[in-house]
């Protein structure tokens, strides 16, 4: 059983999720803004870590262009506030235990891992505009230069 995806176009499902300081955050909140919805599957884990440091490393640069970065994993906020302490991450976490978002968001549900078929964290990313719809989904990604290649996706130089 797998989610259906998001397309370019589609509204992205609301949500409300606990931060990795105990804070809710919710999507409809930040319209106005610009943001990037990134799924993982587990923090302090190598190719979540990579990937969480390259967008710490992109974060004012993002956001001087209009974006908002929001990791999501299942991870409970606890260990979401070590990962951050830990690699000295300024991006915001989010805890999805439940994999409600991971589902709504197509980033939940069979992938390959080793070449056997399993459920799990599809690593993906969504970028939703101003006003809420998505403007570029990307599902299966890599963790390694994802940020760099997200950045020329979006016209943003690589500098």
């Amino acid at each position: 059983m797998s989610a259906s995806r998001l397309a370019v176009g589609d509204q992205a499902p609301d949500f409300t999720l606990t931060s990795d300081t105990g804070e809710e955050v919710t999507l409809s909140s930040l319209r106005g803004t610009k943001v990037i919805v990134y799924f993982y599957p587990a923090a302090m884990t190598p190719g979540c870590t990579k990937q969480a440091c390259d967008f710490t490393d992109s974060i004012d640069r993002l956001r001087g262009e209009g974006f908002e970065v929001l990791g999501i994993s299942p991870d409970k906020p606890t260990k979401l506030a070590k990962f951050r302490e830990r690699d000295a991450l300024t991006i915001t976490l989010l805890s999805d235990p439940d994999k409600e978002v991971m589902t709504a968001w197509g980033a939940f549900g069979e992938k390959k891992l080793y070449g056997k078929l399993v459920q799990g964290v599809i690593r993906s990313t969504i970028v939703v505009g101003e006003d809420g719809t998505v403007e570029l989904a990307q599902y299966n990604v890599k963790a390694t230069g994802h940020v760099a290649k997200l950045r020329r996706d979006l016209g943003l130089d690589a500098a």
